[in-house]
């Protein structure tokens, strides 16, 4: 067979990427198609070892109780799950840390979130960790209602388990850092009858400030998301609520949006 000529051969190129143009998704978010938005909002996609890193999480929280002993287990709402754990320090009048758990706002435990508890206890401060409803069960308003409920209960409370109300600190983790973002913008005068700067410090690691991009991705097959809860819930959009210092933390092998995320919230703080 004769070799092709070069006007063959630019034509044949031509025709082959205009068939790949034509199969390729069109872009939702950003730079985004719709495989690798969802991609880009699934953990599990960029942490092969999540089951490893999970039952870590519950084995240390298991050691943790060993050596501090059983958490003072509270109601701070009326329903069921609507409970927190409190793991004690000895020092009067101390600090405390209220860790939201993550889980994709449809798992996790505050059983399981005790890993960290005795680095606070050891330092001095009191931890303490809610469970809350899924997002399955009473829906992103839900969710972020009973977590602004458990800090109130604390910041209310507090002088109950020897912790000082006048310093209260929020951090979550994940899903957890983004309710912890939440946290953050709530009206506390309006709503609890708190001084707005009730929280006097957060902590949000790799959590979710603008909800846009999940409202967009698979995310959305169980987040009932739509105008106002993305706006409400979007801790990015409410930031001259944010009356204390944050730190915003995430790792440098999570998702590139996981990334975005955080680096975008703290570059607006």
């Amino acid at each position: 067979m004769p070799p092709l000529s070069r006007r063959a051969l630019l034509v044949g190129l031509a025709v082959t990427a205009t068939g790949r143009r034509a199969h390729a998704q069109p872009k939702v978010f950003l730079d985004y198609d719709q495989d690798a938005l969802d991609r880009a909002y699934d953990q599990r996609a960029w942490a092969p070892n999540m089951d490893a890193v999970l039952t870590r999480y519950v084995v240390n929280s298991d050691g943790v109780r060993a050596r501090l002993g059983a958490p003072k287990t509270v109601a701070y709402g009326a329903s069921a799950i609507e409970t927190l754990d409190i793991y004690p320090t000895a020092r009067a009048n101390a600090p405390v840390l209220v860790f939201v758990h993550g889980g994709a706002w449809r798992t996790g435990k505050a059983r399981d979130s005790a890993y960290a508890a005795e680095a606070f206890v050891r330092a001095g401060a009191h931890y303490v960790v809610p469970d809350f409803a899924t997002v399955m069960e009473v829906g992103l308003d839900g969710m972020v209602a009973q977590v602004r409920r458990a800090v109130a209960w604390v910041a209310k409370h507090a002088s109950s388990f020897g912790g000082d109300p006048g310093r209260i600190y929020v951090a979550g983790h994940s899903s957890g850092g983004h309710l912890a973002g939440t946290v953050l913008v709530t009206d506390w005068s309006t709503d609890f009858g708190l001084p707005r700067d009730v929280v006097k410090g957060g902590v949000c690691i790799s959590g979710m400030y603008d909800l846009r991009g999940p409202r967009l991705s698979a995310r959305s097959s169980y987040v009932k998301f739509d105008d106002r809860i993305e706006h409400d819930h979007s801790a990015q959009r409410h930031l001259a609520r944010i009356p204390c210092p944050v730190i915003v933390a995430y790792g440098d092998q999570e998702s590139p949006e996981f990334q975005r995320q955080s680096r975008e919230f703290a570059e607006a703080l």
